[in-house]
C-alpha cells in the first residue's frame, strides 16, 4: 500500500486510508476481538513455512506493520533467506526489505547484526498511519524504527571505515525493528568504550534531533553572535529534552530553563544541567517562564504542538527562534487504536494550531523553524557531521546516555503501550535475538561463506 500526495475533499488520501483502517480495528476490537488476527495482512517476504534446519537461526526476524491500526498490527515476521530490513535510502526500490548478499548488497552499505533498537513516539504515529515520510517513502508493509546498535556482519565493496565484528550504532530511515538491518555506512559510528549496546541504541535519534535543533537556533557548529543566549526546553527530562539540556550547556548557552510535567522529574532535569526547572504540574508554566526571563528567550525548543506553540512564540525575545520538532499533544496519549472520538479531537486540535504571519514575525523580529529528520536522506554531510560531534562528546564523557529501560523484542506491543502512556522516563530499548549470543553460536558472524552458501 503506497500513497502519493493526492487529496480528496482537501484531505490527503493517506490520512483518509489511515482513518478507515483505524476505524475498522476499533470496531472489530469492540465487537469481535477474536477476529483481530484476521485484520493483519500477510507479508509477502515472510518465510511462512521455514524448514527446521540450522540455517533458520540466520534468517532475519523483524516487526512488520501491515496496515494502519492498533498494536495488533505489530507482527513478528521471519523473512525468507537472504533478506534483511532497510531504510528507504538503502535501495532505489520502494520496499522495507532488501537482499543483503553479494552481489545485491550496495557498495556503500553495511549489514548489521542488530542487537538493540529504541522505541520513539514517532513509531506509534507510523503504526497509526499518521507519519508522512513513512507513507510517502515506504508505504505498507513497513518495519518501523530509527535507532540501531549491533555488530557488523558484512560490508559493501566500497566500505573502508568498518570491518566484520565491529561494534557500531547509528540511525536508519526506518527498518530498525529487526535482527538484521542494511544501511549506508555513513549513518553508523563505532560505539565508544564503556557504552553498552542498549545505551548506544538509545542515543541516535534523540541526539541528532537535539543537535539539529541547536543548529537551527544558530548555536552549532559555530557560536551565534546574538546576545540573548537564554533557552527554554520543554520536556527537559525526556529523551530529546535531556539531550538538548546537556548540549546547550556544552555550547555555553545560559541560562537553560527546563520544563517538566511531574514533580518526580525535577531532580532529573537539574542533574542534566538545567539552571532553572519549571514544574508545570505545580505552578503556572508561562507565569514562571515570564518571570524567569523577562526579556524573553533566545530559543524555545518545543515538541508539544498545539498546547504550547503560541505561548512559546510569545515568550521569545528579540531575534528569538522557536524550534519545532514534534506535535505530541496533537496526537492521542494512552490509546492503542484511534477511535472515532480521537479523530474528532485531532481535527479540533488541528483547527486550533497557531498561524504565524510573515509580516508579523518580521515586526516581532522572531522566527519559527520546524524539521523532521526522517526526510534527511539527501543530507549526508549534515548527518555525518552531527554524528561525529555526538561521538566526540560521548568519548570525552561530556554527554550522558539517556536512562534506559530494556525489554525483549517479543514485548514490542507492551513497549508501544508504555510510550503511548506518556509516563516513561528516558528511553525504551528492545533487544533482538542477537543480544542473547545465540546468533553468534549459530555460526553467522565471521563465517560468511556458510551464510552465502545456504541463502537464496
Amino acid at each position: 500500500l503506497g500513497t502519493d500526495m493526492v487529496k480528496i475533499l482537501g484531505q490527503e488520501v493517506a490520512i483518509l486510508l489511515a482513518l478507515w483502517a483505524n476505524l475498522i480495528s476499533w470496531i472489530v476490537r469492540r465487537l469481535a476481538p477474536s477476529l483481530l488476527p484476521h485484520l493483519i495482512p500477510i507479508c509477502p517476504e515472510e518465510d511462512s513455512a521455514p524448514s527446521p534446519d540450522s540455517t533458520l537461526d540466520t534468517r532475519t526476524v523483524c516487526i512488520s506493520i501491515g496496515r494502519p491500526g492498533g498494536t495488533e498490527q505489530l507482527r513478528t515476521v521471519t523473512l525468507m533467506k537472504g533478506l534483511a530490513t532497510c531504510g528507504y535510502n538503502a535501495t532505489d526500490i520502494k520496499s522495507p526489505f532488501i537482499r543483503y548478499l553479494p552481489p545485491a548488497l550496495p557498495s556503500d552499505a553495511v549489514v548489521l547484526a542488530n542487537h538493540a533498537f529504541s522505541i520513539n513516539f514517532a513509531d506509534c504515529a507510523i503504526r497509526w498511519g499518521l507519519y508522512t515520510s513513512a507513507t510517502d517513502r515506504v508505504g505498507y508493509p513497513i518495519v518501523p524504527g530509527f535507532d540501531v546498535a549491533g555488530v557488523v556482519e558484512s560490508v559493501g565493496s566500497a566500505v573502508t571505515a568498518f570491518a566484520v565484528g565491529d561494534r557500531v550504532f547509528g540511525v536508519t530511515l526506518f527498518g530498525a525493528y529487526s535482527s538484521r538491518v542494511v544501511l549506508p555506512s555513513l549513518q553508523l559510528r563505532a560505539i565508544p568504550d564503556g557504552v553498552s549496546m542498549e545505551e548506544a541504541a538509545s542515543i541516535p535519534t534523540v541526539a541528532l534531533t537535539a543537535l539539529y535543533s541547536l543548529h537551527l537556533a544558530g548555536q552549532w557548529p559555530s557560536r551565534s553572535l546574538l546576545t540573548n543566549r537564554a533557552v527554554l526546553v520543554h520536556s527537559a527530562a525526556g529523551g530529546v529534552g535531556g539531550m538538548l539540556v546537556q548540549m546547550a550547556k556544552l555550547l555555553d548557552l545560559a541560562p537553560v530553563f527546563g520544563v517538566v510535567g511531574r514533580v518526580d522529574k525535577v531532580e532529573s532535569a537539574r542533574a542534566l544541567g538545567c539552571d532553572v526547572v519549571i514544574d508545570k504540574s505545580g505552578e503556572d508554566l508561562w507565569e514562571a517562564a515570564g518571570k524567569a526571563a523577562p526579556k524573553g528567550y533566545g530559543a524555545v525548543m518545543d515538541s508539544n504542538g498545539v498546547s504550547t506553540l503560541q505561548a512559546s512564540y510569545d515568550h521569545l525575545g528579540l531575534t528569538g527562534r522557536l524550534i519545532v520538532f514534534g506535535f505530541h499533544t496533537n496526537l492521542p496519549m494512552g490509546n492503542d487504536v484511534l477511535d472515532p472520538l480521537e479523530w474528532i479531537r485531532m481535527a479540533f486540535k488541528q483547527a486550533r494550531m497557531p498561524r504565524f504571519h510573515p509580516m508579523e514575525m518580521g515586526n516581532d523580529n522572531k522566527a519559527v523553524l520546524a524539521f523532521n529528520l526522517s526526510f534527511f536522506a539527501d543530507e549526508s554531510k549534515v548527518v555525518e557531521s552531527m554524528l561525529d560531534q555526538i561521538c566526540c562528546w560521548l568519548r570525552d564523557g561530556k554527554l550522558r546516555c539517556p536512562r534506559v529501560e530494556k525489554l525483549p523484542m517479543e514485548e514490542v506491543c507492551r513497549a508501544h503501550e508504555m510510550i503511548q502512556s506518556g509516563k516513561t522516563v528516558g528511553k525504551l530499548v528492545l533487544k533482538t535475538k542477537n543480544a542473547t549470543g545465540d546468533y553468534f553460536r549459530s555460526g553467522s558472524l565471521g563465517m560468511q561463506d556458510s551464510i552465502y552458501s545456504t541463502a537464496s
